[in-house]
């Protein structure tokens, strides 16, 4: 797929009207199909690309005949994160919207693959079942015309968590271990620079000694559904939001939810960048007495001493918030130097994984971003961001330069972004074969550099409030496009 995508290529399309609604428009190519203002963006972007030119306007069009060959096994990975948006501004904002699911998947079935699954791990605490019903998610892919083809929709989390005073753990009763590839990439992965004893990982609400166990010096273990391994092409179709720990998720950071357990996932090391750590700017006191207490926790089993430690950690935690430095202890912040090498270590799994448990020199899979940023969301995503309506959908093979046209769409320099800027890195499993200077826009026959399309397409994005200051394109600058 990669030889049919140009990888220094982002294509972008709008959508005629700037929301999901049903338009009036001929699909000739997809028989009972009802039209979308984002099946007409996904259109357009597959015509831009040159897919399938031949027979560009009629009913054989086959746009993804080239990148599927007849049989193929193919997973499409949303972004399902919550059934619910703690801003209170609905799901159009918060996941990826079912009616460019339901196009996207309708041109995957086309080419007649054998297995489509549609999956994603959400946080621990999301309701599967509430985010499928309420979203319409479940109604609009049960329609989906599956001929001979086996269609599923997973959740991938292996625990769930209770959102309950005693945040109880729940083992899946639909998945086992043996549904998982586990990865080390030990001292290849992009936290072993940081790996120490004296700032360990964590990831707030789940016992720490299994955070230990999968991440310490010479050991980085990760935890990825089989179903993504066993893929011969993914789809990645994130949402577009600002992200309180990464900046941005999009592209790279939706990637997380193809790992099943939150104890393989470090999103920030304990403590404040005063004492070593990257939880939160500074050295409170207060905070580091609240990490303490949610340790204490999360090491019990449920009970009242669980739920009663629960609350004095939250009460620590908004004491340490008044002295001035008001980002919690959970790394939402534009300090957090764990949570972009986490993300950034999943593409690579994704990308050059094998079935048993090793990377290969070469990608093992092709992966395609689609990303919904037709409603995207700013402010303090990605749990609570409020919705501000871009109107556009993009597409391409390199995530990094996906990501990169993403940040300067939302006014933010990508430079500043470490999950982006670093996606461009020359390690060991690179993710991106070109430099950011190469990345070129394409949108309605025409190519743009990354400074024009910012400038016809983009908007100024309202930060999470740990980033204010931090991630934002300086005004009228052309030196950050460069």
């Amino acid at each position: 797929m990669s030889s049919v995508l140009d990888p220094c290529s982002v294509w972008l399309a709008a959508v005629p009207t700037r929301d999901y609604r049903r338009v009036d428009d001929a699909f000739p190519e997809l028989p009972g199909f009802e039209p979308t203002s984002a099946g007409v963006a996904l259109r357009s972007l597959f015509i831009d690309a040159g897919l399938d030119v031949d027979r560009q306007g009629t009913s054989a069009w086959n746009p993804l005949s080239a990148l599927l060959p007849p049989g193929a096994a193919v997973v499409v990975k949303p972004n399902w994160v919550s059934h619910d948006n703690q801003s209170g501004a609905g799901l159009e904002c918060l996941v990826t919207h079912p009616s460019l699911l339901d196009v996207l998947c309708r041109y995957i079935l086309k080419t007649r693959p054998r297995r489509l699954t549609i999956g994603d791990a959400p946080v621990q605490g999301c309701d599967f079942a509430q985010l499928m019903a309420v979203s319409r998610t479940a109604e609009v892919l049960a329609r989906l015309p599956a001929g001979d083809t086996q269609i599923a929709v997973k959740d991938f989390r292996l625990v769930t968590l209770d959102d309950d005073p005693q945040r109880t753990v729940h083992a899946s009763e639909s998945r086992t271990e043996a549904d998982y590839i586990r990865f080390d990439l030990a001292g290849d992965s992009l936290l072993e620079p940081i790996t120490t004893d004296e700032a360990p990982f964590r990831v707030t609400m789940y016992d720490p000694r299994a955070l230990d166990e999968t991440h310490r010096r010479g050991r980085h273990r990760y935890l990825v559904a089989r179903e993504l391994i066993e893929a011969d092409v993914v789809f990645n179709v994130p949402k577009l939001k600002t992200h309180k720990k990464a900046g941005v998720t999009g592209a790279l950071k939706n990637l997380v939810g193809i790992n099943g357990h939150k104890a393989y996932l470090p999103h920030h090391r304990k403590g404040g960048a005063a004492r070593g750590g990257d939880a939160y700017p500074g050295g409170s006191l207060l905070k580091a007495f609240a990490e303490e207490a949610y340790d204490r926790a999360n090491r019990l089993t449920p009970g009242q001493m669980r739920a009663a430690l629960f609350r004095s950690a939250a009460l620590l935690q908004r004491a340490g918030e008044s002295s001035g430095t008001p980002a919690g202890v959970e790394g939402s912040w534009h300090g957090n130097d764990t949570v972009w090498r986490m993300s950034l270590d999943l593409q690579r799994l994704l990308r050059y994984g094998r079935i048993d448990g090793t990377l290969g020199d070469e990608p093992a899979r092709a992966i395609v971003s689609v990303t919904d940023a037709i409603v995207a969301g700013e402010g303090e995503g990605p749990l609570a961001p409020s919705p501000h309506p871009l109107g556009l959908v993009t597409l391409g093979s390199n995530p990094g330069a996906v990501e990169w046209v993403h940040a300067g769409l939302m006014g933010f320099d990508p430079r500043r972004i470490p999950i982006v800027a670093h996606a461009f890195d020359r390690f060991r499993f690179p993710l991106a074969p070109c430099a950011p200077g190469e990345v070129v826009v394409r949108s309605g026959g025409a190519t743009l550099t990354f400074e024009a399309a910012c400038h016809a397409f983009g908007a100024r994005f309202t930060p999470p409030e740990g980033w204010r200051g931090h991630c934002e394109l300086a005004p009228a600058s052309a030196e950050v496009h460069s």
